[in-house]
Formats: C-alpha cells, structure tokens, sequence
C-alpha cells in the first residue's frame, strides 16, 4: 500500500500529518492564549475574538509554509 504522505508512527500506529497539525495547532492555541490575556491584546481591538482568531489562523499559517 503506497501512501502519498509523509507518516508518523507512533508505538506501531500511522498517523497521517494532520494528526500532528492538530498537535501543533492546540499547543500553539493553548500557549498563546495567556500571553495574548497578559499583554492586553483585548484591549487594542474593539472585537477581540475576532482579531484573536486571525492571529492564530495568521500564526499557523505561517507554520504550514515553513514545513
């Protein structure tokens, strides 16, 4: 069986790469979250969700390209 994507095994189990994107993903989220709450990243924007749902699209977007 061929498979045209690079895989992760992990204790004898493949993992396609998404698996790892999400990974990456929830650390990135889980980690820049506080720090957006401790440099007052609400405060600039009048819809801060909004703004810091662009920066985590924007953030792993760039991860995407780089690997």
């Amino acid at each position: 069986m061929a498979h045209t994507f690079p895989e992760l095994v992990i204790g004898g189990v493949l993992l396609a790469p998404f698996v790892a994107y999400l990974a990456i993903t929830l650390a990135v989220v889980m980690l820049l979250r506080p720090l957006l709450h401790v440099v007052g990243f609400a405060k600039l924007f009048s819809h801060a969700p909004v703004a810091e749902l662009s920066l985590f699209v924007t953030v792993l977007g760039m991860l995407m390209l780089l690997f």
